[in-house]
């Protein structure tokens, strides 16, 4: 007898974008992709990718997220796969900061998108977009539920020791100060795959994981909880990134507020666009600045160098968080595919257990594998992240618990 099948159209939508996915979670299998680029703008792009058929690709102004919304729903519809037609399960968004409010999934409903604004100060980059697009999809697909998956809930089961600043308490209280960390959704996939790959339940099983893109970040992750995370009140703190700092000292503000004359805005703007692997070697994609420094480029050098002693820095500190780990894990786009930075962040730890196979590292795989030796104290694992299909299924997951 076949399955009905479960169709959950995953959005994740920025200030100026529209990524989506569809997905039958009756096998898990992914239907299409896409990419709305440039809205608002003179001309956008929407590049939509069947599963089983060649690109569809458009190039036309998509002057607000209603617009790129409409245009997706008619990819779907000229590429054979009417939305209208599916009897969608499940609209499941990604929202980037939950705050201390959410620690789940939630439907979404006038107050959790008053929550989610109320939010924004906390991500006044991401949460307005997501909430432009929401409304859009909200109007676009009534009647449909919609979930809300947050970055940040993955999080919400840090100690207080963890996510608590030492700053006035009162910071806390009216403001939100506190450490929320991010990238939560794959920090769920990932950990759980890893203990799978170990042949353990997460409960058992205590990980440090790497998330390595533009956007980077540790987590040690106990027993398939979150016990601490290098991001803190926002996405700006811990490793160094593409284009942003990671952890610097706190006066730095106050400090160039003297001595250049810079505006707290001024600062913020250069420690979240213009620091990072840009600042120090010209470029923030991994690929061209590992280009550089084969070509002799220095400041390409110092990058990589400070890029991977930044990493090593919190292996060793997760360490001693943890007291045990049974495996290191990579996963985002350079954790899965840059063997360098993944043997140069973690030289010189054989003392905790913690190696690289050089044969095992430099196989070029698409494929979850060890790649630390076989008789490893602590296994050293690349799991590609899934972050869509992990917003499905926890979409999917709280539309049938509602009924």
């Amino acid at each position: 007898m076949t399955e009905t099948p479960e169709h959950v159209l995953v959005l994740n939508i920025g200030s100026s974008s529209i990524k989506y996915e569809l997905l039958d979670m009756t096998g898990r299998h992914r239907l299409a992709t896409g990419l709305v680029e440039r809205i608002g703008q003179e001309e956008g792009t929407l590049t939509h990718r069947p599963a089983d058929a060649e690109p569809y690709v458009r190039h036309e102004p998509y002057p607000d997220h209603e617009a790129g919304m409409a245009a997706v729903v008619r990819a779907f519809a000229e590429t054979g796969l009417a939305l209208e037609r599916l009897s969608l399960r499940a609209v499941g968004h990604r929202v980037v900061h939950g705050g201390a409010r959410f620690r789940d999934p939630v439907l979404i409903d006038d107050e959790v998108l008053r929550t989610i604004e109320d939010l924004s100060v906390l991500a006044p980059l991401h949460n307005p977009g997501n909430l432009i697009g929401i409304r859009a999809a909200l109007r676009i697909f009534p009647g449909i539920p919609q979930v809300a998956v947050f970055d940040t809930a993955f999080h919400q089961t840090l100690p207080p020791v963890a996510y608590t600043y030492a700053v006035p308490v009162e910071w806390a209280a009216e403001h939100g100060v506190r450490r929320y960390g991010f990238h939560g959704t794959s920090y769920a996939y990932v950990s759980r795959r890893a203990a799978e790959l170990l042949g353990r339940d997460p409960s058992e099983v205590n990980l440090i994981v790497l998330h390595l893109g533009n956007g980077a970040s540790a987590a040690a992750i106990e027993g398939g909880r979150s016990v601490d995370t290098s991001m803190g009140l926002t996405p700006l703190e811990g490793l160094v990134m593409g284009t942003r700092s990671g952890d610097v000292d706190p006066a730095l503000p106050a400090h160039l507020a003297r001595t250049a004359g810079l505006t707290l805005q001024q600062v913020d703007d250069a420690l979240t666009r213009r620091s990072g692997l840009l600042a120090l070697a010209g470029a923030s994609d991994m690929r061209t600045v590992r280009a550089k420094a084969e070509a002799g480029d220095e400041g390409a050098r110092l990058a990589l160098g400070v890029y991977c002693y930044r990493i090593r820095k919190y292996v060793g500190a997760y360490y001693a968080v943890l007291g045990r780990v049974d495996a290191v894990v990579f996963t985002g786009g350079v954790g899965e595919n840059d063997p360098y930075t993944r043997a140069d962040s973690l030289s010189g730890l054989t003392r905790l257990g913690i190696a690289v196979d050089p044969e095992r590292n430099f196989a070029r795989s698409p494929a979850e594998r060890f790649i630390s030796p076989p008789d490893a104290e602590v296994a050293v694992i690349v799991v590609p992240t899934d972050e869509e299909l992990e917003i499905a299924a926890q979409s999917l997951a709280l539309v049938r618990a509602a009924g």
